[in-house]
């Protein structure tokens, strides 16, 4: 039997994350939003705090009471479901309670025990865990490089692969902001007659005709997938996996995290189905914003010579953990609620500062949080 406490081992962990300053804390909302990714500022917008209390009025539970497959399956449910798939043109789609649950629950169940699973080394952790669930082969190829996705799967075919690659991949990417090659990547899947993922997180509501994100083109076809987060641009929580009608009954009939998993609550339903109806109603809140991102890349050039993103998302790369924790610091005691991201949610040597670009902002706080990075970026060197 093993000497000292039960719990030194975990102790000893935390202390050397502490050591790497890569230790995680639980922190309260104080300061100007530069975090969140309630990009269009619907978290608390008055439609859906009226659709919840009207839903209420008419009885829908707070409680579904059990999973989809026993008494949780609610008409709110199924009314989300429908709309969502007109909404993004899908034939049918499915909701999760949260983008981890299905993410994971998508590449553990969908891909069969002969496919390849060929994804992009930045993909998101939930992706990532689900493909390590997987009894495919997986290989995740260099960032955005349609020729490495094409290489890898010429290579599996070569090597005697028999059944159909699904080639994985986000719109956006969460922590650099820039686009995903989802077009080139349809073509690609077409070509090697296999399936296209594509993880909208950071593109519904923001990005696409009528904000229904950058895979909106691709949806309704045979072979496309994709995941349109609810608790980002939506304000909401919960996911919407859109697909063909026979993957969503597969996905009723094995996905072991949708079948053992107690439902959403109805009113969460009730809410992402209204804020579909504000993205639809209100087209304002997407130009505000990408006025606004014109306007933050334009600041960024000027205060710190970086060049933006293009999206709602800008990382500015510090390197160093400690240094960039220093620095995410001073700028939470100015008032501005700026958060380090480290490694292991980013590559080793690239902690940064993830600046989240919301309509909770003016151009003038963001002007003057730029300018306090300016000016914290040349004491901390």
């Amino acid at each position: 039997m093993s000497g000292g406490s039960l719990l030194s081992a975990y102790a000893a962990t935390l202390d050397g994350l502490e050591r790497k300053s890569r230790r995680r804390y639980l922190t309260r909302q104080e300061g100007v939003d530069f975090t969140s990714n309630d990009f269009l500022a619907l978290a608390d917008d008055a439609r859906i705090r009226l659709a919840i209390a009207h839903a209420l009025q008419r009885g829908v539970p707070m409680g579904s009471g059990g999973s989809r497959l026993l008494r949780g399956n609610h008409p709110e449910h199924e009314a989300l479901e429908l709309e969502a798939a007109k909404f993004f043109g899908a034939e049918r789609a499915l909701f999760f309670a949260s983008g981890y649950v299905a993410n994971s629950a998508l590449f553990s169940t969908l891909p069969r025990r002969e496919d390849l699973i060929v994804y992009d080394a930045l993909l998101h952790a939930s992706a990532l865990d689900g493909i390590s669930a997987s009894k495919s082969e997986s290989h995740g190829v260099r960032h955005n490089d349609v020729t490495a996705f094409d290489d890898a799967i010429k290579d599996w075919r070569r090597r005697g692969g028999k059944g159909r690659p699904w080639i994985a991949t986000e719109s956006i990417f969460s922590m650099d902001g820039d686009r995903g090659a989802v077009e080139e990547l349809a073509t690609l899947a077409d070509h090697h007659d296999g399936f296209l993922v594509v993880d909208e997180a950071h593109a519904t509501g923001v990005f696409g005709k009528g904000g229904r994100g950058l895979a909106c083109g691709l949806e309704g076809k045979e072979n496309v997938l994709v995941l349109h987060t609810c608790g980002k641009a939506l304000g909401v929580s919960g996911a919407i996996l859109s697909s063909p009608a026979v993957l969503v009954d597969y996905m009723i009939n094995r996905a072991r995290s949708f079948i053992y998993s107690t439902a959403p609550s109805p009113l969460l339903a009730c809410a992402v189905r209204e804020a579909l109806k504000i993205i639809d109603d209100e087209p304002l809140r997407q130009k505000a914003l990408h006025r606004l991102i014109g306007e933050v890349g334009d600041l960024l050039a000027a205060h710190l010579g970086i060049a933006p993103s293009g999206s709602q998302v800008q990382p500015i790369i510090i390197g160093d953990s400690a240094r960039t924790v220093k620095i995410a610091r001073e700028l939470q005691s100015n008032g501005f609620d700026v958060r380090a991201i480290r490694p292991p949610t980013v590559p080793e040597g690239t902690s940064r500062l993830r600046l989240s670009i919301t309509l909770h902002v003016a151009v003038s706080q963001v002007n003057a949080m730029l300018g306090c990075l300016a000016d914290v970026l040349k004491v901390s060197r």
